[in-house]
């Protein structure tokens, strides 16, 4: 294997492949995300979150601390439901209510999101592997015994599969 020489040869060509096709998942993740529209949804949940909480702690006597109505809002939210904290006025369960539905819709979005994320990836995975096999047919002439061995390998895996 060849050295890329980076950090007096310890990183070397597979490493810094790897860490390409890292980058290139973290890409694809950043794309999907932004397609999906998650990335606006996730920002208006943290800012409806915090909201709540700010309002719980101002409308609830119970609740004196800001972090304490943050704890609330956090077992709210993941319908834990502890009971060391509980909402006793109406504007408090009102907004305990709306934040439940805010999370349970924001629940239901990631199993689209992850589903959308696979698909993408798994076409990402098959136009390179398209682009290779188009590339090795191109310089057929070119390639040597091993090479044209391990293109017929392919092809019959290829052909299996169907």
């Amino acid at each position: 294997m060849h050295n890329c020489c980076l950090d007096g040869g310890n990183f070397n060509c597979y490493n810094l492949y790897k860490w390409g096709g890292a980058l290139k998942k973290t890409r694809l993740l950043k794309i999907v995300l932004k397609r999906t529209g998650a990335i606006k949804l996730l920002c208006s949940y943290v800012i409806v979150f915090f909201a709540v909480s700010v309002a719980i702690w101002i409308f609830e006597p119970n609740i004196t601390r800001l972090f304490d109505s943050i704890w609330y809002c956090f077992s709210v939210a993941t319908t834990i439901g502890l009971g060391d904290v509980l909402a006793t006025t109406l504007v408090g369960r009102v907004l305990s209510i709306f934040l439940s539905i805010c999370s349970i819709l924001i629940i239901a979005v990631v199993p689209g999101v992850i589903t959308s994320y696979y698909v993408e990836s798994t076409k990402l995975r098959a136009d390179e592997s398209s682009a290779k096999f188009l590339d090795d047919l191109e310089r057929l002439p070119e390639l040597s015994k091993e090479e044209l061995v391990e293109l017929s390998e392919k092809v019959k895996k290829f052909n299996r599969k169907k």
